[in-house]
Formats: structure tokens, sequence, C-alpha cells
């Protein structure tokens, strides 16, 4: 049995990087870059006005001169010539500034008569003129590789003129329970069968964390239906088997994959919950067992799970760990490393606490109504009082 920072540490170094793919800008959200994007152009090329009003040369600027009005250039209609002595140019919020001017006068702090416009305000210490390059210039890196992209990122990308992206493959995620008391939901239900709930978080966080989940369902404690199931999903990177990997009669996960051919890198966590996590490998493939119990499926999935689905799409590791005051005593731990459920809330001072949930038993799947975070208690930690600070991983 690992540590794990141990099993941490084997995950990472036998995650294999999914192949990089060119998709369309507008499917890239949530997907991470495989190539940096590198500006294909200056933004903006020229430099435009930053108002409506007058484009002036700053030598003529003078409190009640007038100025002969010689053209106009309207957003994406440039003026042609160039700005001589006492002369002005009628320009429009993002028009290029003609040559020959360095100052935009606004609208309403001139008059005009026809082709005289005269100035009737005193200059402004602002130029209203946006600078060629101001945002960024041609061969820029705007944003990195590795980087997850958001909605945000999408309009610097499609002004930068890629109309594509390169980006890491989401890798398949294949997520088999196991056990012949599991029936989907919405079944009738006879005595000792429970409802196979696990697949539907895990199959969600999955595909939320990068990969592209696919869910095998619920197989019966049958080796051949297992191996079945396995085998019905194709090319995978990752299998994700819940259940079946304790010791008894009825546990047939590990056996199975060891007779496709997997071998195996550990078989058991020193977490609580979690203990019996586990990692195989064959060839390119990787099979990361979580617990059957709800909780420690979904805790192991967070802690294990999320980092390697991260480092198969090449994404920066988002771990989400925050120090918190906690809310109330919390006895000491025992020997394994332990992660309660808590939830974050704010005290009467505006402080930021968390408090961890009534009932911490790895059955219970109803501590995750309200539970943000997860309460990290080392080995033997002794006990912590309301009031000191502790270590959390956020959920998401």
């Amino acid at each position: 049995m690992i540590d794990r920072l141990e099993a941490l540490a084997h995950i990472s170094a036998s995650a294999v990087r999914t192949r990089s793919e060119t998709i369309p800008l507008a499917e890239a959200v949530g997907r991470t870059l495989s190539a940096p994007i590198l500006a294909k152009l200056t933004q903006p090329a020229s430099n435009m006005s930053a108002m409506d009003g007058y484009a002036v040369r700053d030598a003529d600027f003078v409190q009640g001169k007038t100025l002969k009005l010689v053209g106009e250039a309207p957003a994406g209609h440039p003026y042609k010539g160039s700005l001589g002595e006492n002369e002005c140019v009628r320009i429009f919020t993002g028009s290029v500034v003609p040559d020959g001017a360095d100052r935009i006068v606004m609208q309403e702090n001139v008059s005009r008569e026809g082709d005289a416009v005269t100035l009737t305000e005193p200059k402004s210490p602002s130029l209203h003129i946006r600078r060629a390059g101001i945002d960024f210039s041609k061969g820029d890196e705007l944003i990195a590789v590795g980087t997850r992209l958001t909605p945000r990122h999408l309009s610097i990308i499609a002004a930068a003129n890629h109309g594509s992206v390169d980006v890491y493959r989401r890798p398949k995620v294949a997520v088999l329970s196991n056990g012949d008391e599991l029936r989907l939901p919405g079944s009738v239900l006879s005595e000792g069968q429970i409802i196979a709930s696990n697949g539907y978080s895990l199959c969600a966080l999955i595909n939320a964390w990068g990969g592209e989940a696919i869910d095998l369902g619920a197989a019966p404690d049958d080796r051949a239906e297992i191996a079945r199931r396995i085998e019905s999903a194709g090319e995978v990177d990752l299998y994700v088997p819940i259940g079946g990997a304790s010791v008894g009669d009825h546990d047939h996960m590990k056996p199975v994959f060891q007779l496709l051919g997997f071998e195996e890198v550990f078989s058991k966590i020193a977490i609580k919950p979690g203990k019996p996590t586990w990692l195989f490998k064959k060839g390119d493939t990787r099979v990361l067992g979580l617990p059957g119990n709800p909780a420690s499926a979904l805790v192991c999935a967070h802690i294990f799970l999320k980092p390697l689905v991260q480092t198969m799409i090449g994404a920066e590791l988002s771990e989400g760990w925050m120090n918190v005051v906690l809310a109330e005593d919390i006895p000491a731990n025992g020997q394994r490393e332990t992660f309660m459920r808590g939830h974050l809330a704010y005290d009467d001072d505006g402080r930021q606490i968390v408090v961890p949930a009534g009932n911490q038993d790895s059955s219970l799947l109803s501590p995750f109504i309200h539970a943000d975070v997860l309460i990290h208690r080392p080995s033997a930690d002794p006990a912590i009082s309301s009031g000191d600070k502790v270590s959390c991983l956020r959920l998401d």
C-alpha cells in the first residue's frame, strides 16, 4: 500500500498525452491548447480614433480657431489624403486616423457651419487616439500551450485572425460499474438491490475536466460479461472501473483486466475514504479503479482521476487547495490520511469558514448536496479546534 503522493507520482508518470488535432474556433471552449496562439496581425493595425469627432493637427489646435473640413473617414473607409495645415477630417470611433493628424477633437467640442469647423474648447490632455499595436502586435504569444480555453479566450483568438486552433484530443474515458445488486435509475428494486448512481456523476466530471466519457453501464458479477463490456468500448485511453476491486469471491474487476493483458502499477492507497483505488496499464491505455462506495468514488475521482485526465490533455493542473478557518472542533485522525467532506460559509465577522459534514460515512451521497470542499487530515493528525486553519481541496 502506497501513500497519496506516491500514487499521484505514479499517475503523473504513467499518463499518456493525447495527440494534437485542429478544430474550428467555435468548438474550442473547454479544450486545451497543444500549440500557442500567436498573433497573425497587429491590433489595431493603424492608429484609430477613440471618439466621434474631427481629426486635426495638434499644431493647429487653438481655442476659437476655425479649420477647413476636407473630408470624412467612416470606419472601414480611411481618408486617402494627408491632412494639411488648418485642415480637419470628420472621423468616427474605430476609424483610421488620417496621415498628418495627431489629435481627435470630440464632436461636442466644436461648432460647425458647412465646411468650417471652429474649436470651441481648450485642449484636452487626451489625444483620443488608440495607437497601432496597443492591444497586441504580429508574432506576440497571446495564449500559452496547456491553457484550457474559456469563452473569454475566443474573442482574442479570433481577433488575432485564427479561425481554428490546435488542441489535445479529448481522451476517451470508459466508466464501468460492477455488481449483481446494481440497477438503473427508475427501476423497481427487489430486496438487496440498489441504484447504480456513481457513473452519472463520474461521467459528468470527466466531461467537465476535458475528457470524453463513455458509460459502459453496470456489469453483473460475471467475468465474461465484464470483459465483453470492456472490449465493447473500442479504442479507449482510460478505463475507470467502479467497485469489484477487493479480495472477495465476487470482486472481478482486477482479474478481468489482468486476463486482458493489463499490468499492475499499484493496488491500494493509504487514504480514507478510497483505500481500494488502483492503477493498471497496457501499452498507452490506463485503468484507474475507484472504490464502489459512492462517497469514496467521488472523493478519489477529485484527488486522482482529475489530475490524470488533466495530464493526458496537457492542461495545467488545477489542484484548488486553500487554507480555511475551521468552524467546529474535529477529533484526532487515525493512521490513514483522510479527506472529510465540508462546505464553505462565512461567520458573523465575515471570515470564510469550513463546516465539516455531520456524517462522513463512505456510503453516503447526501453530504455532497452541500459539500464544496474536502478537508484534508494528515495521518495521525491531532485534534483540531474551531478557529484553527485547515487545508481544503475544492470540489468542482
